[in-house]
């Protein structure tokens, strides 16, 4: 089974070919988050590179969400589009789950964190035996503040990961100290190799959708809606 996947939601455009046993290609771009204007000629060329014609993919998938509200229409309006012209079923991930897989072989708690604005993180937490990520809490958005309180109390060692690591490393360190641990910076981004591998295993487990019911999964309004909705109220 060959896997295609795209990750736009984040500050890195990527997108990989992921089969039974290896990653057979990616490609990642960490630099000027212009992804509608990068991500078709990345995908273009990591195709012709692995020698893969897009009616060879058997399954194509998108990081969903939460995120950038831009970035996830993009990725999500990419992958659709591919997966309509190839007639193939499509398989959402979330863009937290992909980003603690990152940290699959560590033993503790994984606390993917993404920069949501107005003093928030988007967060969702995971245990991790070295092997195998059991999720504790849904995706969502809560201040960080409330994300360290619940950690603290937890104990556990805790691996983060995410672009929201190097806007509050610094405040994460001083309230958790050593219980903190920090993926390298090339673990620590969005990587469409672990949307792929998720993605797989998904599918194994027959957990598809039409291209049409691929969805984007924001956790919360945008501020425009926001500040529609406290203007009607």
């Amino acid at each position: 089974m060959l896997i295609f996947a795209a990750d736009t939601c984040c500050m890195a455009a990527t997108a990989a070919l992921v089969d039974d046993t290896r990653l057979v290609a990616q490609t990642v771009v960490n630099h000027n988050k212009t992804h509608s204007q990068k991500m078709m000629p990345q995908i273009a060329d990591m195709l012709k590179n692995a020698d893969i014609d897009i009616s060879d993919i058997d399954v194509f998938a998108a990081a969903v969400g939460p995120g950038s509200f831009t970035g996830v229409r993009i990725g999500v309006a990419t992958v659709k589009g591919m997966a309509q012209a190839a007639d193939k079923p499509c398989v959402g991930i979330s863009t937290l789950e992909a980003l603690a897989n990152n940290a699959r072989c560590f033993c503790g708690l994984l606390s993917p964190i993404l920069d949501a604005r107005r003093g928030q993180v988007y967060n969702a937490l995971f245990e991790c035996d070295g092997r195998e990520m059991k999720r504790l809490t849904p995706d969502r958005a809560l201040p960080l503040d409330e994300l360290l309180s619940e950690l603290e109390a937890d104990g556990r060692q805790t691996a983060f990961m995410g672009d929201g690591v190097f806007v509050y490393r610094g405040e994460i360190e001083s309230r958790l100290g050593s219980s903190a641990v920090f993926l390298p910076k090339f673990l620590s981004m969005n990587l469409a190799g672990s949307v792929g591998e998720l993605a797989y295993e998904a599918a194994l487990r027959g957990e598809y959708v039409s291209y049409g019911n691929l969805t984007p999964q924001y956790v919360r309004l945008s501020q425009a809606e926001q500040d529609r909705k406290e203007k009607r109220e």
